[in-house]
């Protein structure tokens, strides 16, 4: 087998066992996630991801491992906004506390699903026209100007997202209190409750936000290994990080100006590629130095 074989193989037997020790042990269904199992969950999948640098930079070479780490990190970062609407929808649909964990699992696992095919789709584009990494950068120099001169009141609005229009025009849904269940049976017909609705908002907003997320992971390397794993590692710790930093998002108020230099910085990358090769550590140091220079900057200077 060629290292990236070994790399794939190692890195689904990881999947699946991190994945069968975290609902194994840290999650039960209809029970509060506290602080405390946040925390130990954030570290366990951080840890992961770090133990996996460590293995590709001895499997792969340093270059894809570098690659790699810049990924996961741009994808996590990222993962704040998803965060933010998370917070937004369970608030919408007075979702109770005890059904946070189990939603946001199946959410996130569907989430998985489209990212793949979106990722597939793209090492395909990207394999045969490869001047469509020059739409990429555009498009994340677009989006790098959107988030940094977003105003505070261009909030995300739940009723207006696309899941819950469609769901409620053309399935059938019921808001009454169903219990933790997902579909319920009335004068027998089967109707949809509240929390697949809220599953299904949840899937739709993070493919809104791979929109600008996966363009970015191949603006820093086109490698499939480095795509999907990166983009795999991040969104499995979203459900944890959701728990620990939900009641200290909005602490963070100069994070997206962060991200937005970032998405400039890489847009700016791709569209110089043919003219100028930047090396992958550079991207790194860029990724880290905005990213905590936006969070410690938004710890110092709290907005009114």
């Amino acid at each position: 087998m060629t290292p990236i074989q070994w790399t794939y193989l190692i890195f689904s037997i990881v999947i699946v066992l991190a994945l069968v020790f975290d609902l194994g042990l840290f999650s039960k269904k209809n029970t509060k996630t506290t602080l405390k199992t946040a925390l130990w969950q954030s570290i366990f999948w951080v840890g992961l991801a770090i133990l996996f640098f460590g293995f590709m930079w001895f499997e792969d070479g340093a270059e894809i491992a570098i690659s790699f780490m810049s990924a996961y990190l741009m994808e996590k970062s990222l993962s704040m906004d998803n965060i933010f609407v998370f917070i937004l929808i369970f608030s919408f649909f007075k979702v109770k506390e005890e059904h946070y964990s189990r939603v946001l699992l199946i959410g996130i696992l569907m989430a998985l699903v489209f990212r793949a095919i979106f990722i597939s789709v793209g090492v395909v584009l990207i394999a045969r026209f490869h001047w469509i990494l020059y739409l990429f950068g555009a498009f994340l120099l677009y989006t790098g100007y959107k988030m940094f001169t977003a105003k505070a009141d261009d909030e995300f609005k739940p009723e207006e997202n696309m899941a819950y229009r469609f769901m409620n025009k053309y399935l059938r849904v019921t808001h009454e209190e169903a219990h933790g269940k997902f579909v319920v049976r009335k004068n027998n017909k089967v109707y949809l409750t509240t929390l697949s609705v809220v599953v299904m908002m949840l899937a739709v907003t993070d493919i809104i936000f791979a929109l600008d997320s996966i363009p970015a992971v191949f603006a820093i390397s086109q490698q499939p290994v480095v795509v999907y794993t990166s983009n795999i590692f991040a969104v499995l710790g979203l459900r944890s990080l959701f728990f620990l930093l939900r009641g200290a998002v909005d602490k963070f108020d100069y994070l997206p100006q962060g991200i937005a230099i970032v998405l400039i910085y890489i847009g700016l990358k791709m569209l110089a590629d043919y003219f100028i090769h930047i090396p992958v550590y550079v991207s790194l140091l860029v990724i880290v130095f905005c990213l905590g220079g936006s969070i410690w900057y938004s710890l110092r200077h709290q907005k009114k």
